[in-house]
């Protein structure tokens, strides 16, 4: 169970991705190189009205009460993107362009154990700090014609486009730890909640040059243990490949993952693999969006986290999240549902039926957004969210092992 809760802690802990672009406030240039500063502050007022009497549900992401019985939370944190100071560094040399990449990502809360994503209890209290999480460390070099090269830690390429086409980016979303009382740096937004979180990644990897609106990259990466599991070396990488098709307002893309999980005492190693394929359209002010995974032995919400049984079977996983908005003048409306489903195994059903039927089945969620820009780089932003986990062996219309909350939550996002 303490793996269990690690596990769970850092899935909902970890943030997604890059801040929606804006105008630079720094792009200072020195001869030939350049150094750019990007990055972006925001806050918001979380309140979560969640379950008085919740279902013990493995891997269910709807808030439930405190051990005092308070069903509600306040909180005052990041939403689903900490903080961010990005610096860049470029020039060409020699026909190649070369750059390089450092982001570090700061909280606002106090949660400072350790590790701003995977805390050991909490620390929410006063004398502490908040935490720093550095994401990006990498290279790259290319031309138009050659294509890019990337060398270092990035953000990872299976569903990654689904997570950065996430309207509730700039918000809050599912709330996560932050409905608990020891808020971390980020909540969920849809992470676990139509999609897995892509992570950031040690990588190496290679992007096409643009061939007819078409990009294709693929890259090895350092593989991951599963969350729980004892580290094991690994004979192989990881791989992760994307590619992309844009033309006008539409945009398509399909990801992929592969990684050998290796073998522990009693249990053999297997292999686990995921795809996803989706895309938007943007037509006079409206973005239709969908995405839709589908993984074995990848698991649910982070990348290995529950993706197999207890006698190391693989589990079935799979996902979509749809979303639509509208954008009139300075302020765009959203709606969007999204539902993540584990699946267990007939092995651990039969053998372990009480632990089984414990286990999530399918965590959904719908949020209402409305993103208001007061400037090009200031946005004030207002959402409702509600969260549903449902067990394993509920029945059709039973209410009775599912878990529920709502969060509502308003708040700045100033991006530079």
């Amino acid at each position: 169970m303490r793996h269990q809760r690690i596990g769970l802690a850092l899935a909902i802990a970890v943030a997604a991705a890059l801040a929606p672009t804006a105008p630079r406030a720094v792009e200072v240039a020195a001869g030939t190189w350049k150094l750019t500063v990007d990055g972006n502050v925001n806050a918001d007022y979380i309140y979560s009205s969640c379950e008085a009497n919740p279902v013990g549900i493995t891997g269910g992401l709807a808030c439930g009460a405190g051990s005092n019985g308070e069903r509600d939370s306040s909180s005052v944190s990041n939403g689903l993107l900490p903080a961010a100071l990005v610096i860049g560094a470029s020039t060409t040399q020699n026909g190649i362009d070369v750059g390089a990449t450092f982001g570090l990502y700061p909280g606002i809360s106090t949660n400072d154990g350790g590790s701003p994503n995977l805390q050991a209890g909490s620390s929410h209290t006063a004398l502490g700090s908040a935490g720093l999480d550095i994401r990006q460390v990498f290279l790259t070099f290319g031309n138009k014609e050659m294509g890019t090269f990337l060398f270092g830690r990035n953000i990872g390429l299976f569903q990654q486009d689904v997570i950065l086409a996430d309207m509730t980016l700039p918000g809050v979303g599912g709330p996560g730890a932050s409905a608990t009382g020891a808020p971390a740096n980020t909540t969920l937004g849809s992470i676990g909640l139509g999609y897995i979180y892509t992570d950031w990644l040690s990588q190496i990897d290679y992007t096409t040059p643009d061939m007819g609106g078409t990009k294709i990259t693929i890259g090895i990466f350092d593989p991951l243990n599963p969350v729980g599991a004892p580290a094991e070396p690994n004979s192989t990488p990881g791989f992760h490949g994307k590619v992309a098709f844009t033309q006008g307002g539409l945009y398509l893309s399909a990801s992929g993952l592969y990684q050998k999980i290796p073998a522990v005492p009693g249990i053999s190693d297997y292999n686990a693999h995921a795809f996803d394929v989706g895309g938007k359209y943007t037509i006079e002010g409206f973005e239709v969006m969908a995405w839709y995974y589908r993984a074995t032995g990848v698991g649910t919400t982070g990348l290995f986290l529950y993706g197999a049984d207890a006698f190391g079977n693989p589990r079935d996983s799979d996902g979509f999240l749809a979303q639509v908005t509208y954008t009139v003048g300075a302020t765009k409306f959203g709606a969007q549902y999204g539902r993540s489903n584990l699946h267990a195994t007939s092995e651990e059903q039969t053998a372990d039926p009480l632990t089984a039927d414990a286990l999530v089945r399918s965590n959904s969620k719908y949020t209402l957004g409305v993103y208001h820009k007061l400037t090009d780089n200031l946005t004030i932003l207002g959402e409702f969210t509600n969260v549903t986990a449902k067990m394993q062996n509920q029945a059709p219309g039973d209410a009775s092992d599912e878990n529920k909350g709502n969060t509502f939550n308003v708040g700045a996002f100033f991006s530079f």
